[in-house]
């Protein structure tokens, strides 16, 4: 696994951070992700005039794992959230459920209350490796 340069993680966040499309709400929100195969790939929130169509910046960030993965899907193995100001940001719990579902095992969030891994954050979590256990 590639070393975790958190540094560089939140970087990403930030740049990603200022393409939010925020004409709503004012608060764009940016992530990163290191992915297992060493990528690392970033997304913002897009909000919609009808407020309950606007995409997280974890979907976008989701939608571009699935996009640039050319030999099957990555893994996310870190991960960090930041507001307009650079700030780390908690993501919701309809995020951590996606980012859950993206996950490597252990993966680590960089959270307002420290580091922490994805179980910790979503604790007794349900995805695609219970999944593959009750086959």
């Amino acid at each position: 696994m590639t070393e975790i340069n958190w540094n560089e993680l939140r970087a990403a966040a930030n740049a990603a951070m200022k393409k939010a499309y925020v004409p709503y709400s004012k608060f764009p929100v940016g992530v990163a992700a290191l992915t297992d195969d060493g990528r690392v790939i970033s997304g913002c929130n897009v909000e919609n005039a009808s407020y309950g169509l606007t995409l997280c910046a974890e979907c976008s960030l989701v939608s571009q794992l699935a996009m640039t993965s050319s030999n099957g899907p990555a893994k996310l193995v870190a991960f960090t959230c930041v507001d307009g100001k650079g700030n780390i940001l908690m993501p919701c719990g309809r995020c951590r459920q996606l980012l859950y579902e993206h996950s490597a095992t252990g993966m680590i969030l960089e959270t307002v209350s420290g580091f922490k891994t994805i179980d910790e954050v979503i604790p007794d979590a349900f995805g695609p490796r219970d999944l593959e256990e009750r086959k």
